[in-house]
């Protein structure tokens, strides 16, 4: 599988070590950096991570920073994207089978990379059970090109008092 890859400087640790189980259990890893600790603004990597598995030049993405919370606010205003973040391996798995999560965010800070490893690997190893899950999504679907429809119009014809 292809996965994208990214970390703001507070999450290259776990990335690298993600990074490292993802290519040792077969596969194909793009990785959208940082490389580094010198501070980056997480929204543009996620950004990069989310447009790559909304544009299907990845089939999966995996997200980083300090808490996993400021990538899956980013990653989540792209189109298309499920962003899910996880704690471990029964919330990756959930957030897979139940709400079709197409990356995964998570925090250096406050998930241990074996924590992290196992719950990448159960999130990949588990598929969307669609069913009633599936209208839920269409709803969140429907949320996000409603935003995108108000976002375009305009927010009134009527003259100001």
């Amino acid at each position: 599988m292809r996965i994208a890859i990214g970390a703001d400087h507070g999450g290259t640790t776990l990335k690298q070590s993600l990074v490292d189980a993802l290519v040792a259990a077969g596969h194909d890893v793009a990785d959208h950096g940082t490389h580094g600790t010198t501070s980056v603004d997480y929204p543009d990597v996620a950004a990069d991570v989310a447009r790559s598995v909304a544009a299907g030049q990845a089939e999966r993405g995996v997200l980083v920073c300090g808490s996993g919370i400021g990538v899956s606010i980013a990653a989540n205003k792209v189109p298309g994207i499920r962003a899910a973040l996880v704690h471990d391996a029964t919330t990756a798995r959930l957030a897979r089978e139940h709400n079709d999560a197409n990356i995964l965010c998570l925090g250096e800070r406050t998930t241990g990379s074996v924590v992290a490893i196992d719950a990448v690997a159960a999130w990949l190893g588990a598929a969307f059970e669609g069913g009633r899950h599936q209208g839920r999504v269409d709803k969140i679907t429907q949320l996000e090109r409603a935003a995108a429809h108000a976002v375009l119009a305009p927010t009134s014809t009527r003259e100001p008092a």
